[in-house]
């Protein structure tokens, strides 16, 4: 397998994670892909199964056959990483012979259990960042996506909260970005690029901005 760097963009939903997307993949070599509904949830609770039965049980005992969980004492945890990482790359990343960085960006990223959910993307992708990006949360919750919820505003005050916590877990390998800055002025972007160790194009930019991406357009709308 192609040893490619991984870069995951953490937000929600009416934030303009489709433009920053669209900035990102302006980077030679980059393809970040788009959202995926959270399917590496799944893996990781399929993971995370495993290693819990297996510390649950009695090594000596489970790895008889006359037990009922015979077996989940030699879940290979590092076996399991290295496919997860694997049917990951192969189904939902996709790298191309000239990718040098992949990822997606996600819009999902609420469950109580973010900051572990956390560790194990570094665990299937080492060396692995997240781009947190933000939006004024006024303009968000006012949004169609968000409209038709229970309480728009205190549903993504909280999502953003948990986010902002969960990120201080990752230290240096996070970088947050905020929608109406970088929109305003995509001068902004200079020091997530510096972080992320590419050239800054501001005229690639400029050209992405001007580009109509999801469903509203242009980018002082309800973009995602």
């Amino acid at each position: 397998m192609k040893e490619v760097d991984h870069v995951f963009v953490m937000t929600y939903g009416r934030s303009g994670s489709t433009l920053l997307m669209g900035i990102l993949n302006s980077i030679p070599g980059w393809l970040l892909r788009g959202e995926n509904r959270h399917a590496m949830r799944h893996l990781y609770e399929f993971h995370r199964s495993g290693m819990a039965e297996k510390a649950r049980v009695d090594a000596g005992r489970a790895s008889q056959p006359t037990h009922p969980w015979f077996g989940i004492e030699g879940f290979p945890e590092a076996t399991s990483l290295q496919h997860i990482r694997a049917l990951a790359e192969a189904t939902l990343l996709r790298p191309e012979p000239d990718t040098r960085v992949t990822g997606y960006k996600e819009i999902r990223w609420y469950d109580e259990d973010l900051p572990d959910y956390l560790v194990f993307l570094q665990q299937v992708f080492p060396g692995a960042r997240f781009v947190l990006n933000t939006r004024n949360l006024e303009d968000v919750a006012a949004s169609n996506f968000w409209t038709h919820k229970d309480d728009p505003l205190g549903r993504v005050q909280r999502i953003e909260e948990r986010m902002l916590s969960a990120a201080e877990g990752l230290g240096d390998a996070v970088h947050r970005v905020h929608y109406d800055d970088y929109v305003a002025d995509p001068e902004v972007l200079r020091g997530l690029f510096d972080w992320l160790g590419e050239d800054f194009d501001v005229d690639a930019i400029h050209d992405v901005m001007a580009t109509p991406h999801s469903r509203r357009g242009k980018h002082r709308g309800d973009s995602e």
